[in-house]
């Protein structure tokens, strides 16, 4: 299997096994909620982070700029999950 293969599969069960712990804890306990819509968005959020990290990978030659990118993009991430979670900008987006 050719690394980037290998990279996408990577990609892909990560975001699996990161979208099983969701629906584990909802079989263990009331206080994880989560819709269908909600793995959904999960799911889709996981999968762009991941294409994302893929094309840096790819693209970007220079050690300084993959690491100012890689967290740029994370700082993007995680804002936009708490935005969507708890609404801390309380914005349109936000999940109350």
């Amino acid at each position: 299997m050719q690394p980037k293969n290998q990279r996408r599969l990577l990609i892909l069960c990560s975001v699996g096994i990161l979208l099983l712990i969701p629906l584990i804890a909802m079989q263990f306990t009331n206080e994880v909620r989560w819709t269908f819509t909600d793995f959904m968005i999960a799911g889709i959020l996981l999968l762009g982070l991941g294409s994302l990290i893929e094309l840096i990978i790819l693209n970007v030659q220079n050690r300084n700029y993959k690491v100012l990118f890689y967290i740029l993009l994370l700082v993007a991430f995680l804002l936009l999950w708490v935005e969507l979670s708890v609404g801390i900008f309380d914005s349109p987006l936000a999940g109350r």
